[in-house]
Parts: C-alpha cells; sequence; structure tokens
C-alpha cells in the first residue's frame, strides 16, 4: 500500500510463539506414538525428548537426524522449527 508515494508495510507479529516442541507433540499424537517409546525409537534419553517438547532443550542436527528416521519428517523440517523459534525468541 503506498501512502503519499512512500510503501507502507503491514506486518503481522503474532502474540505467541510455537515450540518445537509443540509441532513434535502433535507429530508424536498423530503417529500414535508416546514420549517413551520415541525414545527408546531414537536412543535418546526420556528426558531429552521431554525437555524438548517443554521447549527446555533444542533440537540439535543430531537429534533432527533421528527424528528423520524415526517419524520420517526431513531433519531439515525439524532443524528449521528450532531456528525459526530461536530467532523469534529474540525481542
Amino acid at each position: 500500500m503506498y501512502m503519499n508515494n512512500v510503501l507502507t508495510v503491514n506486518e503481522y507479529t503474532p502474540e505467541y510463539i510455537v515450540t518445537p516442541g509443540e509441532v513434535h507433540e502433535d507429530h508424536l499424537e498423530h503417529a500414535g506414538l508416546s514420549q517413551a517409546s520415541l525414545a527408546e525409537r531414537t536412543g535418546l534419553s526420556k528426558k531429552t525428548i521431554n525437555e524438548i517438547v517443554k521447549a527446555k532443550s533444542a533440537i540439535t542436527a543430531e537429534t533432527a537426524l533421528k527424528f528423520e528416521r524415526t517419524l520420517g519428517y526431513p531433519a531439515h523440517f525439524w532443524s528449521n522449527l528450532e531456528r525459526q523459534y530461536q530467532e523469534d525468541k529474540i525481542p
């Protein structure tokens, strides 16, 4: 939109940030997996999985690869979720 020959941009700023853990939890539900079974399948501890779901731990590149092998979503999907979350946390 132009006002007085100046381009103005409407910028949407959400009131909340979706964590990678929230998305991850949805994918677990959809796959019919519990955190404990995912931990067993990935070789990660139950604590690590829970901390990711609760946004207390980040999804590392190695973890993203394990999720790819277990859940079928590409590693870059998980890495991008984490990257976007970290960027969105910056005030």
